[in-house]
């Protein structure tokens, strides 16, 4: 049965997601999107007519039900040994997610057109995209579950900040909230698990423990990717794009991929050094990010640096 074609491009659906203030409705408008653009109803990434370039929000459109606060004035989690604990933990992952939403569609928004980048990239990033929006379906929904709601609390937008920071570089994005901010949240994830099945909350533990977390280390796998394309396509101007593309690569006995290239490396920590505040905090999740494709040369500098001055 053959299907028709819509006549808006990816972009332009992306646009549409960020202009969506109610988070529910981004998951669900963004999970269509997806949907249509893997089975091929969204035939076109963008118009590359000059005429058509899509404004995409400074900051997405997003209800005013949350109070936000300073990172500095959000109130302690706890250890999820209460039920107010768990409660403030899933808060705070809801609105993590939230904001995921509008992460996933702002780099394809922002940049995919920008940089002329190949099909694949917008792909990763729908993935992406849709995982983030059923894990903030899931999260607030199990939030319902545990006698709460989000908006419940303050939350704090860190996480958009530092999107702002970097929204003129996509080199920038892709490292700062890709490969960092994702990366850090597969460093805590296994205590938070571990937490809520010590606080006998063996719900929300299997739900971050099977859904969220094997779906992050892939986030940020296409983070290190499109970081390492983009460093080679500055490299290597002549190249066919598919080319640049990175490959996996089988580890070697310490766990770092063989051909690993330690100019991107270097280029990876000065971006970081350049719009990241302050080190990066261990202990790593050494096992999720070697998954993800960090050997321990990529971020253990960037802890380093700053600690030793200290």
């Amino acid at each position: 049965m053959s299907s028709v074609a819509t006549e808006e491009t990816l972009v332009e659906a992306a646009v549409r997601v960020l202009n969506t203030a109610d988070p529910f409705e981004k998951a669900r408008i963004g999970e269509d999107i997806a949907n249509k653009w893997l089975q091929g109803l969204i035939t076109q990434a963008y118009d590359p007519s000059p005429s058509q370039e899509q404004i995409v929000p400074y900051r997405p459109a997003r209800l005013s039900t949350v109070k936000l606060v300073p990172p500095s004035m959000m109130p302690k989690l706890g250890k999820a040994g209460s039920l107010q604990s768990r409660q403030a933990i899933v808060h705070s992952l809801v609105h993590t997610e939230s904001w995921a939403i509008d992460l996933s569609w702002d780099i394809i928004a922002r940049f995919g057109k920008k940089e002329q980048m190949p099909s694949d990239f917008f792909t990763d990033f729908v993935k992406v995209a849709q995982d983030e929006g059923r894990h903030f379906t899931l999260l607030a929904a199990r939030l319902v579950e545990l006698g709460s709601f989000y908006g419940a609390l303050p939350a704090h937008d860190g996480l958009w900040d530092s999107a702002m920071d970097t929204s003129k570089d996509l080199l920038a994005r892709l490292a700062i909230e890709h490969c960092v901010h994702e990366a850090r949240g597969l460093d805590v994830l296994p205590t938070t698990i571990s937490r809520f099945k010590n606080g006998g909350d063996e719900q929300t533990a299997n739900l971050l423990e099977n859904v969220v977390y094997p779906e992050e280390i892939t986030h940020c796998a296409a983070g290190i990717k499109w970081f390492k394309y983009l460093f080679l396509r500055c490299r290597y101007p002549d190249r066919v794009d598919n080319s640049l593309i990175p490959r996996e690569t089988e580890p070697d006995e310490n766990g770092d991929a063989k051909e690993e290239n330690n100019e991107v490396i270097q280029k990876f920590h000065e971006i970081v050094r350049t719009y990241f505040r302050g080190p990066l905090k261990p202990p790593f999740n050494v096992a999720a990010r070697r998954s993800a494709g960090f050997g321990n040369e990529w971020y253990e500098p960037l802890a380093l640096k700053e600690v030793s001055k200290s």
